[in-house]
């Protein structure tokens, strides 16, 4: 039998390993510089987590979690556990859990990792897939959703990502939402017999997810509704301006999307997508949006929130197929290289010595010949290569070469880490 990896996921190999480390560097970087402290959660939780916040009529909770079946049916776990396919409700169980509420009701968190959805693998979509958000909890401040909004364009500027185009609505709230909903339905009625299997579903369960299907018969009709914004109380309405006003004070490009809906049931008030046309016909780099009900749902007090999720295996192609980035791994400053394969000891306790002094170094370990260590040097794109052979070391001394100019020099053995360090 040939062993394989699952479907829908993939090997990050050492060769890819540098640009994924140039990602999640920039995210600790520029989240960090917004306030956001790291949050890490489980990536299992109860299925109760997942199906009352994120919606049971979401494609998420009906059709792509992972279930996990437990070895022993023990009495704490009577809820069935499931891979986390989104980090949303986990912050916010973890901040109730925890308390957090309690030390200091507005938190401002961020999070980079794993997430697990059994869909149709195809470009742009795996099955587990890797994702960075902020989730700012306390506060229903306009400029939160816009401080939100510009953290995940400059992330994207800061990568060297340009021309991401963002896309913003208010859904408003339940109120608002339910005056639309029963005008959706007369709307849509005449219709129906043209609607995809799950929005025939959706159009007695949660009728605005239909604004969100991909199907292509179904965005014409939806795109023919008349929006949402028309039904807006006042509250919702002035949010929303004091949002539109906050982008256009600092200058952020919008594209007003009035049909724009996203596919989870906790957002309320401001919804937005940020995408990129390197991405083909999966161009979401970023959603997110406010959800000011989702915390009390939970079982916590009244409390607003705002976030966003980025898939980053997205943000990886953008960055070969646009920015054309290339980051390898890091190279060894030192290569030790040996003349004689009975000094291969001495080469071993002169590379631990230089990299207790924090000098990145590496030796052959393969028994090769000179010519092949250099080799293997010049291929691992070393700095300096030293070379040891029981002349030198007989004197104390070892021969210094530094790659890019060829120049080479004698150095005594003690004076090494000084010389290195002084180029």
């Amino acid at each position: 039998m040939k062993l394989r990896k699952p479907q829908g996921t993939e090997d990050i190999l050492p060769e890819q390993i540098g640009l994924w480390k140039f990602v999640e560097d920039t995210v600790k970087d520029i989240f960090g510089r917004y306030g956001y402290s790291e949050i890490r959660t489980p990536i299992m939780e109860f299925c109760s987590v997942f199906n009352h916040s994120t919606g049971e009529t979401s494609d998420v909770v009906e059709k792509q979690m992972y279930l996990l079946q437990s070895r022993k049916n023990e009495p704490e776990d009577k809820d069935i556990i499931a891979l986390r396919p989104e980090l949303t409700p986990p912050v916010v169980r973890a901040y109730l859990e925890n308390n957090l509420d309690k030390i200091k009701r507005f938190q401002k968190f961020y999070y980079l990792g794993p997430l697990f959805r059994y869909e149709r693998p195809q470009k742009g979509r795996l099955r587990q897939f890797h994702s960075v958000g902020v989730e700012a909890l306390g506060s229903d401040h306009p400029l939160l959703d816009v401080e939100v909004i510009d953290l995940a364009l400059r992330f994207f500027e800061a990568l060297g990502i340009k021309d991401c185009r963002l896309s913003i609505n208010s859904i408003g709230c339940p109120e608002c939402r339910k005056t639309y909903t029963e005008a959706l339905r007369n709307q849509m009625s005449k219709s129906m017999a043209d609607l995809c299997d799950d929005c025939q579903r959706r159009f007695s369960k949660n009728i605005l997810r239909i604004l969100d299907c991909k199907n292509r018969k179904c965005y014409e009709i939806g795109s023919q509704i008349e929006p949402l914004e028309k039904y807006l109380c006042s509250g919702c309405k002035g949010h929303f301006e004091a949002v539109l006003k906050g982008l256009d004070d600092n200058k952020i490009s919008y594209n007003l999307n009035n049909h724009l809906v996203r596919g989870f049931d906790y957002y309320t008030r401001t919804v937005f997508e940020i995408t990129h046309s390197g991405l083909g016909a999966q161009d979401t780099l970023c959603g997110g949006g406010r959800y000011d009900n989702l915390i009390a749902e939970m079982g916590g007090p009244a409390t607003p929130a705002v976030g966003f999720g980025i898939g980053l295996e997205r943000v990886i192609d953008v960055l070969k197929n646009t920015v054309k980035k290339e980051i390898g791994q890091p190279a060894p400053a030192v290569y030790v290289v040996t003349t004689d394969q009975a000094l291969g000891s001495q080469a071993f306790q002169m590379i631990r010595h230089l990299r207790s002094e924090s000098i990145w170094a590496d030796m052959d370990y393969e028994a090769k010949s000179v010519k092949a260590q250099f080799r293997n040097a010049d291929k691992l794109k070393a700095r300096f290569v030293v070379v040891l052979g029981p002349d030198e070391l007989a004197k104390g001394m070892v021969k210094l070469k530094e790659m890019a100019s060829g120049t080479e020099k004698e150095v005594k053995i003690n004076a090494l880490v000084e010389e290195i360090r002084g180029k």
